[in-house]
């Protein structure tokens, strides 16, 4: 019977030991690659292919939800499990819209890991049951912060008026990286970049670097 091979995608190292020390005893499941960032992500499945990544949520560069987006708009067909502390139904609801297969929290992943790895490979959807209910019911709020105003109409999100890539391209401008770094970073041309950017900004009305810090902040695509 062939084995689950599994992708380890967190940036801290000693939870990924810790992760492979859980999975250990499955007979069924194999660690086949780990990732320190949502970029090695990216990488590391494409060139594996493995059948299921464990993914983290707050990784540098690209985080778990660009990295899950750049995943699928690459074809790649590895069912992705959410495994992070964030509790928050809008980050839920964000991974689920981009198609993840299962959200847990680390804080009780243990011994249902295996399980929940099992399921998703199968095709079924994970979801930690504290968050499962509140993640259905719970509609995502717009927070827009100063300088950037709802686009699409009033009390329409402005983050998911922006595109995939540009999503990706605003979590790495909030940390700080220069146009050539997304660039880099995502694979495409700096004038490519300097495009995505300057869509993101008209859509989210916003003026400077500062404004986008605060709007990622507030929107929880990057944490401080």
């Amino acid at each position: 019977m062939a084995k689950i091979r599994v992708l380890l995608a967190d940036d801290h190292a000693i939870l990924r030991e810790g992760l492979r020390a859980l999975l250990r005893p499955a007979d069924d499941i194999e660690v086949v690659g780990e990732a320190g960032d949502g970029g090695q992500a990216v990488e590391k499945a494409m060139a594996l292919r493995p059948d299921v990544i464990l993914m983290d949520v707050n990784m540098p560069g690209l985080g778990g939800l660009e990295a899950t987006l750049e995943l699928k708009k690459r074809g790649n067909e590895a069912k992705i499990l959410v495994l992070t502390q964030y509790e928050e139904p809008e980050y839920v609801q964000r991974f689920l819209k981009a198609g993840v297969s299962g959200y847990l929290l680390k804080k009780a992943a243990g011994s249902e890991l295996a399980a929940a790895i099992r399921a998703a490979q199968k095709g079924g959807l994970v979801l930690d049951p504290s968050i499962a209910r509140e993640a259905f019911r719970t509609e995502p709020t717009a927070s827009p912060s100063h300088g950037a105003a709802p686009a699409g109409g009033e009390g329409a999100d402005p983050y998911e008026a922006l595109t995939d890539r540009e999503k990706q391209v605003l979590k790495l401008v909030a940390e700080g990286k220069s146009n050539k770094e997304v660039a880099a970073e995502l694979g495409i041309s700096v004038k490519t970049a300097m495009t995505h950017r300057e869509n993101l900004m008209e859509k989210l009305g916003a003026h400077s670097r500062t404004d986008l810090i605060r709007f990622a902040i507030k929107r929880g695509v990057i944490q401080v």
